[in-house]
């Protein structure tokens, strides 16, 4: 069977490098706007300081980096801004990105992870 035709609107020309900006640029705000509602939220961290460790292996810089860039993207899914349900997809790609790659998520991602969010509600 051929697969090339099936879910034609989902393929998406992807340049890591330009998902690598616009995640860089657009994570920050949006993580402040929502991280502190976000039970998710010290994963997603946690998988911003890994992809964006000089260590990690680029395989899972990659992976992340997806999985980040969805969480920044205005259109997905399930709309953000809907209540309850808003974010549940952007869980749902996190979780299975860094279910792969959970062996290259440090404690010491994770513990920066939870010093921004400790300043994050320090701040409000």
């Amino acid at each position: 069977m051929d697969f090339g035709r099936t879910a034609s609107w989902f393929r998406l020309k992807s340049d890591p490098a330009r998902d690598e900006t616009m995640v860089q640029h657009a994570f920050w705000a949006k993580a402040r706007r929502f991280a502190a509602r976000l039970p998710f939220a010290e994963d997603l961290l946690a998988a911003y300081y890994c992809a964006f460790d000089r260590e990690t292996p680029f395989q899972v810089k990659a992976a992340l980096i997806g999985a980040l860039a969805y969480f920044v993207m205005p259109f997905d899914a399930v709309p953000d801004f809907l209540p309850v349900l808003g974010f549940t997809d952007d869980a749902a790609v996190l979780a299975t990105a860094i279910k792969l790659v959970s062996d290259h998520i440090l404690p010491a991602h994770r513990d920066a992870a939870r010093e921004w969010l400790q300043d994050l509600k320090s701040k409000t």
